[in-house]
């Protein structure tokens, strides 16, 4: 029998990580793949003889326990006692070396201090609520009240037995109730989850199926253009060609598992795509870095430098495409390039690039065939999402909720079709008024009359008694306010849209007032009110409820989700890089007691605070006062090169190295000695910026001086590693976005706000302008600038880039649409995913595992234990 266990047990523990879990858990619903825990996040190397030291202690001590308890009898803590020595025989035999080596005296003090962080853990775990490893209830402070009331009652009204039998017999109602309601749940998701799963199964065999007849009765069934054969060898050489990547895992041939490389985030994203795709990224982002260059004054026309990246694209594409087309097919084929929208879009994409490489028309004229096939050459950058399959995900999530946000759009629709047709009905024709003041009634605003023209008081222009003003008559003229009007419903659904956006909405409402009525400005009040503040936070509320729901989280169950917050949290714990305090009581000790110490911590914090007020004035070489501010930043640079070296003797240079905090204290501290050597040397202009910018990056370290600092600054990494690839849709959208502005509106005339600081004129000033958009800052002034027509712009109906005018219907369409899709979507997801970081240290959910708390002790244990740093 003892023969037969080891038996098993050795080929338990070959056996690959997700079959030993299915097999200790048969009737689990597997909703993911489930991956060993080096691929899913890194975790340090940490010697395994420690590992199972501290297993079999804790075995010895249960069974040791079991001893003590009335119930257990000997011989069944004998029975498993000698089982669990035959079974770990061999583990035994490699830890003794271990054991012995280390001194008695360090384990006994790790051991007690461990068991005080227990104690304290668990203390304050059953102080909570929690009891036996479940996780604690949280309650509301409208519950805890009511439970106090409740108490109290009792004290009142009954003895202290009665009182203290019907308390717990509340309680255990309450926790019966709960747990039943909390079992029908989960019993619940396990049913549904197995529907969807056998759903899912029985769409893939019947898929498999159909596939596999078709094979049989079709011979042109996945043959590439019905022509190459299925097993042909130049079809099975396109397809190596565009299947190879690089694949740097090794794995272990007797467990098989995955193997850590030094570089593996490098190899993580050069494995990202195959080499094919490589390269076509690399093809796109050169031809857009092309496209940057062009502008109504250097077309690629007229520009052969620029049609060299031209040819190098559609040259590359096409042969991406035919590899592709050849290797799974243009239609009709399980793999083929078209069977979604990315394949219609690349097809798209090339088409319009080969045929306006081919044409290269000379003259553009304005709102032509020739500008529209410009515009959609702008959306060459949209490649890129359909390479990535990270930002293929990202916009398959966004897309997949479109039905709800479509449906919201829809309401916010309706509200402003219904506003506006109810301000026709109020202002048509009311906020019009004559240019020139003295006149209120349109019947009198004709004719002509002089504006006189402000003098500045520096020109000293002297008038004679009598003499007017200088001034140029103009004619009078009854016209709206320049943005907006409710003559029709198209005007004023557009000036509602606006104020949705909350830009301009208070000069609609002082016009309003002014030309109507004070009583009228309520209608703008009300619909601010409703569009705003209750219809557009629902918009907000519904793109941000969507992307979280089509997560692969939402499907699965509880305990899998708890493990899923399990691994998010385990990725942000790290070691604390602190080595151990010195064994004797000498020097070294007591150097590691003082800064280690919270009051030496403290005073460093607040001295780098102190430093960094020095540079409330400007550091100037003329000024007197820089010279006492530059001697008191020296003096703080020596304390801190004091502190430095405390630290550096009481950690020893190795210890020192090995946290990333001190790394960076090291570097300022040396740039701040090197400031102070040429500060005393040369004293100019140059070291006392390069003082300040010392003082800047000494302040950036108090971050990681205090928990709660460090951990915002961790959740704020950890949300811009998560959203990196919205980052860079969100700039890819932005990049077509300012290609097509500069043929739009890259010869457009100044304005109230195109002026020679932003403009379309090039794409790079059009990214400048394009980011001002993103936050708000008057876009709707921006979009009436570019709609300027005749007779305040001149036309030409040659090319688009001899007119100064711009375009109604463009601007509309692409204001509004660039509005809508960066700062009310793509901006609201960077929200979603940062509040889900922040819920990984502020989460207050019974479901979860683990606390910032227990990582915390986690980390103490850990740097306590690990003394090699393995």
């Amino acid at each position: 029998q003892l023969k037969q266990s080891e038996a098993n047990a050795d080929t338990k523990e070959k056996l690959p990580l997700r079959l030993r879990i299915f097999e200790k858990f048969p009737n689990r619903p597997q909703m993911v793949k489930i991956s060993k825990l080096p691929s899913d996040f890194t975790v340090p190397k940490i010697r395994e003889s420690f590992m199972k030291q501290f297993i079999d202690r804790q075995q010895q001590d249960t069974s040791c326990l079991l001893r003590r308890l009335p119930s257990a009898s000997s011989s069944s803590c004998d029975h498993s006692k000698r089982s669990a020595i035959e079974e770990n025989k061999y583990i035994d035999q490699k830890l003794r070396k271990s054991v012995f080596s280390i001194r008695a005296r360090n384990l006994l003090e790790k051991e007690t201090a461990i068991n005080k962080i227990l104690r304290a853990c668990t203390r304050q775990r059953m102080l909570s609520g929690s009891f036996e490893g479940q996780p604690a209830k949280e309650r509301s402070i409208l519950s805890v009240q009511h439970h106090i009331r409740q108490e109290r009652r009792s004290l009142r009204h009954g003895s202290n037995s009665q009182r203290i039998s019907r308390g717990k017999s509340l309680e255990t109602l309450t926790q019966d109730h709960s747990n039943t309601v909390r079992y029908r749940n989960a019993q619940r998701e396990d049913s549904e989850i197995k529907m969807i799963q056998e759903k899912k199964e029985q769409a893939e065999m019947k898929r498999k199926v159909q596939e596999e007849e078709l094979r049989e009765n079709h011979p042109y069934f996945d043959k590439p253009l019905f022509i190459v054969g299925r097993e042909h060898r130049f079809r099975n050489f396109c397809r190596v060609v565009v299947r190879a990547r690089f694949n740097a895992s090794k794995t272990d041939p007797v467990t098989g598992a995955v193997k850590n490389t030094k570089y593996h985030q490098l190899y993580d994203l050069l494995g990202l795509v195959t080499y094919l795709d490589w390269v076509m990224i690399i093809v796109t982002i050169c031809s857009c870095i092309s496209m940057m260059f062009e502008s109504p004054f250097r077309r690629v026309m007229h520009a052969p430098t620029l049609q060299i990246a031209e040819y190098v694209f559609v040259i590359f594409m096409s042969i991406e495409l035919n590899l592709k087309i050849m290797a799974d097919g243009l239609f009709f084929t399980p793999t083929a390039v078209i069977r979604d929208f990315g394949g219609v879009m690349d097809i798209f994409i090339y088409l319009v690039s080969l045929i306006f490489l081919c044409w290269m028309p000379q003259n553009v004229p304005a709102k032509s065939g020739a500008q529209l096939l410009m515009v959609l050459r702008c959306l060459r950058p949209l490649r890129i999402f359909k390479l990535v399959p990270q930002m293929r995900k990202v916009v398959r999530e966004l897309f997949s909720g479109f039905k709800e946000i479509f449906l919201v759009s829809i309401l916010l629709l309706t509200l402003m079709l219904v506003f506006a047709s109810f301000g026709v009905q109020l202002f048509a024709g009311k906020l019009a008024k004559c240019n020139d003041p003295h006149i209120i009634s349109r019947e009198d605003c004709h004719g002509i009359f002089r504006i006189n023209v402000s003098v500045s008081k520096n020109l000293n222009l002297k008038l004679r008694p009598g003499e007017k003003k200088p001034g140029f008559w103009v004619p009078r003229v009854w016209a709206n306010p320049r943005n907006f009007n409710f003559d029709n419903v198209g005007n004023a659904m557009l000036a509602l849209f606006e104020v949705l956006s909350l830009k301009g909405w208070v000069e609609v409402r002082d016009v309003i007032i002014h030309r109507v009525g004070p009583i009228h400005g309520i209608y703008i009040h009300v619909f601010v009110f409703l569009g705003c503040m209750i219809g557009l936070t629902l918009f907000v509320g519904v793109v941000i409820a969507n992307f979280n729901e089509n997560k692969v989280l939402t499907l699965l169950t509880v305990d899998q989700r708890r493990w899923e917050d399990l691994k998010s949290r385990l990725k942000i714990a790290q070691p604390l890089h602190l080595p151990p305090r010195p064994d004797n009581d000498g020097f070294r000790a007591k150097m590691y007691d003082i800064t280690q110490h919270p009051f030496f911590k403290r005073t460093i914090a607040v001295l780098v605070l102190a430093q960094s007020v020095l540079l409330s004035v400007k550091w100037d070489a003329a000024d007197p006062v820089t010279v006492p501010l530059a001697t008191m930043s020296v003096v703080f640079t020596f304390i801190f090169v004091l502190e430095v070296t405390m630290k550096i003797i009481a950690m020893s240079p190795s210890g020192f190295w090995q946290s990333r905090r001190n790394r960076y204290d090291l570097l300022v501290t040396s740039l701040g000695v090197i400031w102070v050597i040429l500060h005393f040397a040369l004293l100019n202009a140059y070291t006392y910026m390069m003082g300040a910018c010392v003082i800047v990056f000494r302040f950036f370290s108090i971050c990681g001086k205090h928990v709660t600092l460090k951990m915002l600054l961790l959740t704020v990494v950890v949300s811009m590693y998560k959203s990196f690839f919205i980052i860079v849709g969100m700039f890819l959208l932005l990049l077509c976005y300012a290609f097509a502005g500069v043929v739009l509106f890259g010869t457009v005339k100044y304005g109230e706000n195109i002026n020679r600081h932003a403009n379309f004129s090039s794409a790079g000033k059009a990214i400048t302008v394009l980011f001002r958009i993103v936050t708000g800052e008057d876009w709707n002034k921006i979009m009436h600038d570019c709609m300027v027509q005749p007779p305040f712009c001149t036309p030409d109906n040659s090319t688009y880039w001899k007119t100064d005018c711009g375009n109604y219907a463009g601007a509309l369409m692409y204001f509004c649409s660039f509005y809508v899709i960066i700062a009310y979507i793509m901006l609201n997801l960077l929200v979603a995913i940062i509040v889900e970081n922040f819920s990984l240290f502020y989460s207050t959910e019974e479901d979860q595992l683990l606390s910032y708390n227990d990582l915390r002790h986690f980390q103490i244990i850990w740097n306590m234990v690990d003394d090699k740093r393995e």
